[in-house]
């Protein structure tokens, strides 16, 4: 796995702190000596690079973005990008869709999130509403599959609804973990896979540093679950790992989490 640390942070005031969440992922790194399944971490070997962003320029830093994104997608099997806030998902995911067609190849994308980030788009797109100016970009509506919901704006749910993108509730989610597994392996057959992890997903109780924490979530143990069977998926591209808010992050229960995730992809 590449490693692509991405501090863009474009979350309206919420999310000032996630631009630090790369570095204290990596560095909790070091304290996970194999994961569970027995793969050694030596984060000294780790192929890792950073896309040096300025935040006071979010056009110029969504384009930097965007560039260095799409070198990625045509040099390196697998990447792993380390935000920043969900914001820089719309670059990444854009740069991901323009290499598929490039290559006449099918996008997919998974998103893990409590909120569908549907909101009418800004011209720099926020957290907010990111995946809605992907769709607007051209992303195939079809091949887009929301998991974890459990908060939505009526402009939103209208959205959904009207562009008939698919969604896997909180409830149908945890009712039955291993059958909804066997769903998004189906969902990403034949594609080429990106995986982007707002990490509110996951209940407040073990991810509580985030933008919009929304109890009633995942358990660590059950996300963890999720990320094993999403790396065995062999046309799995890209994942991105957002919206961990370093600064207020009270004994490191949140990075601790987003290094865990981090190991089980590697």
């Amino acid at each position: 796995m590449f490693i692509v640390k991405i501090p863009l942070i474009n979350g309206l005031g919420k999310t000032k702190g996630c631009e630090r969440a790369g570095n204290a992922i990596l560095d909790e790194l070091n304290e996970i000596f194999s994961n569970e399944q027995g793969t050694i971490i030596e984060t000294s070997l780790l192929d890792l690079e950073e896309i040096h962003i300025d935040n006071m320029n979010l056009k110029l830093s969504n384009e930097l973005i965007y560039k260095n994104s799409f070198e990625i997608f045509e040099t390196k099997p697998q990447t792993i990008f380390l935000g920043g806030d969900h914001s820089l998902s719309y670059s990444t995911a854009k740069a991901f869709l323009d290499y598929c067609k490039k290559e006449k190849k099918s996008p997919c994308l998974i998103v893990f999130d409590a909120h569908p980030d549907l909101m009418e788009p800004m011209k720099e797109p926020t957290h907010e509403e990111w995946l809605r100016a992907l769709v607007e970009q051209g992303f195939p509506k079809e091949n887009i599959l929301l998991v974890g919901l459990r908060n939505s704006y009526k402009d939103e749910i209208k959205f959904l609804k009207e562009n008939k993108i698919k969604t896997i509730s909180i409830t149908n989610l945890t009712n039955d973990l291993e059958d909804m597994c066997d769903t998004l392996m189906e969902f990403s057959n034949r594609k080429e896979l990106y995986v982007s992890i707002d990490i509110d997903v996951i209940d407040p109780a073990f991810a509580p540093s985030t933008g919009y924490p929304e109890t009633a979530g995942l358990t660590s143990r059950q996300f963890i679950y999720l990320i094993q069977r999403i790396k065995k998926i062999k046309n799995l591209r890209a994942v991105d790992i957002v919206e961990i808010n370093e600064k207020n992050d009270k004994d490191k229960i949140t990075i601790k989490l987003g290094a865990k995730i981090l190991s089980e992809l590697l």
